[in-house]
């Protein structure tokens, strides 16, 4: 079993900068890649960035390209995302995604095996 604890979350203004952490945690598993997730209040959860965790070839959305920035600590096996000039439109769950194998669709949710429990991100203008 794999659990997944992300933190970070909050209020914030637009154009203020927050990171978020996730901490993965339990028996031994193959960690090939994690994610952040989003899911705004009445949409579906999106993609957001993801980490492969023997490279850390990155990957972002559009929305969030340029903004914020992905990054992990193979020994703490703890990824982050550094969010900066946040956006009203950021304001969502974030959530912690970890794969175990590869999958090319990997922008969707069901590429991955685990999530955590989601922080909120607020941001108002």
């Amino acid at each position: 079993q794999v659990q997944l604890v992300e933190s970070g979350g909050g209020l914030a203004q637009a154009g203020d900068s927050r990171r978020l952490s996730c901490v993965a945690s339990g028996q031994s598993f193959n960690l090939y890649a994690m994610s952040w997730f989003r899911q705004a209040p009445g949409k579906e959860r999106e993609f957001v960035a993801r980490i492969a965790w023997r490279n850390a070839i990155t990957y972002y959305a559009d929305s969030v390209k340029g903004r914020f920035i992905i990054s992990r600590d193979n020994a703490k096996n703890t990824m982050y995302l550094q969010m900066n000039s946040l956006r009203p439109e950021d304001t969502a769950i974030y959530y912690c995604a970890l794969a175990t194998k590869v999958d090319s669709n990997y922008m969707s949710p069901s590429a991955n095996d685990y999530w955590g429990q989601g922080t909120q991100v607020t941001v108002s203008s």
